[in-house]
This record gives structure tokens, sequence and C-alpha cells, in this order.
């Protein structure tokens, strides 16, 4: 069920979940040509990413200026992904807004066991619970880092004829 949750301290902005009043087209610029995880992620992968997420915005007026989404099953464990603040409104708390959105909505309580990556947001991340793997030697990854490459490279070749 989305949630909206609108400010009492004075702010306009205002974190949801609703998927129609997120700018999709802003969120997979920023993920597709800003942020150092996503890559060139084509935009029916992010559709396809979104769908099978709860995702959370920061929203000022009519403008997405923030955005997470989370992957779970919502019984037992979620993955942060995909948390990006527009550069022009970053340093006035709006990362740790949306942080505390997702870590109090009602559908992500009780769970057992949360992940998420970071390369420079660890203090974010810290006040909100997350610390570092207490049994790494436990997690194994499987990563292709050259998937969007090689599936555009595919299109473009077109079809392949017999």
């Amino acid at each position: 069920m989305p949630t909206s949750v609108k400010p009492n301290n004075g702010s306009a902005i205002e974190i949801t979940t609703e998927l129609t009043r997120i700018d999709l087209d802003r969120v997979h610029a920023w993920l597709a040509r800003k942020s150092y995880w996503a890559g060139e992620m084509p935009r029916e992968v992010l559709d396809r990413a979104v769908r099978g997420s709860l995702c959370f915005a920061a929203i000022e007026g009519h403008a997405t200026i923030g955005f997470a989404r989370v992957i779970s099953d919502r019984a037992t464990f979620a993955y942060v992904s995909d948390v990006f603040v527009d550069r022009e409104r970053r340093g006035i708390g709006i990362a740790k807004r949306i942080l505390a959105a997702i870590v109090a909505h009602p559908e992500l309580q009780g769970l057992r066991l949360w992940l998420l990556a970071t390369a420079d947001a660890h203090g974010l991340y810290a006040r909100h619970g997350f610390t570092a793997l207490a049994t790494p030697q436990r997690y194994m990854e499987r990563r292709d880092g050259e998937v969007y490459r090689r599936t555009a490279n595919a299109r473009a070749a077109g079809p392949e004829t017999p």
C-alpha cells in the first residue's frame, strides 16, 4: 500500500511510496548517468526493478529530488538499493529522511536481515542501524558488470540470421 509522509518540520519535502508521483525518467537519468553502481542501466531494466521493489522518493513540489528502493519479501529480508539525492539538494538531510521512512515502513517491520552496499555513505546508514557484515565469509556474490553493455550490443546487432 502506498504511503506518503508529509513533513512536520516546515520543510516542503515529502517522502512517498506512491509510484505515480515519482518521476522515473529523472530517476533513470540519475542512475544511468550519474551513479557509480548502475552503469548504463537501460530504462526497461529500471522499470522491471521498480515493479519488484518498494520505492521511496523525496518530492518537493512536483519534483522528485531523491529516491531509494527496497527489494524485500516483506517477511524476513530487505536489500536497500539505488539511494540517490539530486546533487543540488544534498546536505540538507533528504537521504536521512528517506532512510528513516524506509526503516519505519509498516511492511518492513520485523525483518531478520537487511543488506545494502555502499562505497561512500557508511555514516548515513550507520545512523539507521547498519553495520559492517558480522560474518563476511558467509556471503558470496555473482556479479556481471557488463550485462547492460552486452544487452545493448546484442540489440544493436539485431536478430541473428541463419
